[in-house]
Formats: structure tokens, C-alpha cells, sequence
């Protein structure tokens, strides 16, 4: 009996280390992933929709129990603390396509998002915030975006009660999988056949039945609502709505 539960506690604990090595030798090939910061509920959330849409990620988190629910999970992860400069490391940042610092702690967001900035000066930040007072002090730090959910939701709520009919609109486009319609965004790379185009010139209602809601250019500069004559670029942003599988088809052939 002695020897079984040794033998049972040996190849346990084997099985975990053998685990672990796997899962560190598959993080240090990740390339263009995110880091999200904490599994909390915001975490767990974002985590799950990158997973829907298969985009890497790893999540940096310390918590015993939150652990558990990212191995069930069965998300990539590290079992440190967020704000170590280590941790950012291990998970990959000089790698990373971006960093989603979403801890409950406001400071140690912050703590995250300058030490991120500090190895990695140009990478794209992504941080939560629980105030007004918060957002400026992320953005100060050197956070790209900054999202803070109460505000959302304040906003959301008070939406539905003025607008309902544009909240249901939003959440069919945005949310509403049965139906098969859906917001996305394609970027007009080099070689695209719709460079020097404009809207009427490039078919793509025509073609693939979709809307184009709005072209945020180059610079930065967002046209809504953008008239048949609007050029096309290098480098523009389309903001389009559609069906899945027109989109998906458009974006295979531009």
C-alpha cells in the first residue's frame, strides 16, 4: 500500500514537471501572442474570446484557485507575479504583438505598463482601469489603450434605455453568432488590388455584399460613412459589415 501511493505521488508529481516543460518550451516559440495580466473576470473573458478567435496568448497569473480554472481551461500560462520584470520574460514580451494588464490593483497596472515600456518601448498596451483618475495615470505610463469597464457599463445601460434599438443593432453585428453577421476590420496591405481605388472601382458591395461602415486612413484620421469616391490607400483600415463567410471571402482575395 506504502508503495503504490509513493508510486501514485511520484508519477503525479512527474507528470506535472513533465507538464510544465512542455508548456515553458511552447511559450518560447510564441511569436506576434498577447500577454494578459491577471485571470480575473475581465481576464478570463478576454482570454476566452482570443481563444474563440485563435489568437496566441499567454496569462501571467499567481493565484492558486485562478489557476485551477486556467487549467481546465486549458489556456497557456505562467504561475508568477504580473508586475516582475521576470514574469513579462518568461511570457514572451520581446516576442509579443501586445499586453493586456487587466489585475484588479490600478498601481500594479501601472507598475505592469511601465515596466513592459521599459523593455519593450514600442509594444502595444492594452490596460484596465477602474476610474478617470486611473485612465490618465496609465496613459502617463505609456499605455497604448486604455478601457475601463464600469464606465462601459454605466454607458451601456444608459444606452439601452435611450437608444435600444442601436444597442440591438450593435449586439446583433458584434455578438450575435447564430445569425452570421458580423463586424470586422481588414487592412489594405502591399500588392492589394484595391490600392488607388475608390469605393465604387473596388466592387466590394458588388462583389462579396458588404457594407463599409467606415476607412480609418493612415494617419490616423477616421472617415464614417465614407462616399463612393473615397480612395483607397496602403495601410487603410476597413470597417465592415457583413456575413462571416462573404468577409472571410473578401479578405482571401484582396
Amino acid at each position: 500500500t506504502i508503495g503504490n501511493l509513493l508510486r501514485f505521488l511520484i508519477e503525479g508529481e512527474l507528470a506535472k514537471t513533465l507538464g510544465r516543460k512542455k508548456l515553458e518550451k511552447e511559450i518560447i516559440k510564441l511569436k506576434d501572442h498577447y500577454i494578459i495580466c491577471g485571470f480575473g473576470r475581465i481576464g478570463s473573458l478576454i482570454c476566452k474570446e482570443l481563444n474563440a478567435h485563435d489568437i496566441k496568448f499567454v496569462v501571467i497569473e499567481n493565484q492558486p484557485e485562478r489557476i485551477e480554472r486556467i487549467i481546465e481551461e486549458k489556456f497557456r500560462y505562467i504561475e508568477m507575479d504580473a508586475t516582475s520584470e521576470d514574469a513579462l520574460l518568461n511570457a514572451g514580451i520581446m516576442n509579443a504583438k501586445g499586453i493586456i494588464p487587466v489585475v484588479m490593483s490600478d498601481a500594479d497596472n501601472v507598475f505592469i505598463t511601465l515596466t513592459a515600456k521599459g523593455i519593450c518601448p514600442d509594444i502595444f498596451i492594452l490596460s484596465r482601469a477602474s476610474d478617470e483618475k486611473a485612465e490618465v495615470k496609465l496613459k502617463r505610463a505609456g499605455a497604448t489603450r486604455v478601457v475601463s469597464p464600469y464606465m462601459i457599463g454605466g454607458k451601456r445601460m444608459a444606452q439601452v434605455i435611450l437608444r435600444p434599438t442601436v444597442v440591438d443593432f450593435i449586439d446583433i453585428a458584434m455578438m450575435d453568432k447564430h445569425l452570421g453577421l458580423v463586424m470586422e476590420e481588414t487592412k489594405i496591405k502591399e500588392k492589394s488590388k484595391l490600392i488607388g481605388k475608390n469605393l465604387i472601382e473596388s466592387n466590394l458591395r458588388k462583389d462579396y455584399g458588404v457594407i463599409i461602415v467606415a476607412i480609418k486612413k493612415h494617419s490616423g484620421e477616421m472617415i464614417f460613412n465614407p462616399i463612393p469616391q473615397e480612395k483607397l490607400d496602403l495601410n487603410d483600415v476597413l470597417v465592415l459589415l457583413g456575413r462571416k463567410e462573404d468577409l472571410a471571402k473578401m479578405s482571401a482575395r484582396i
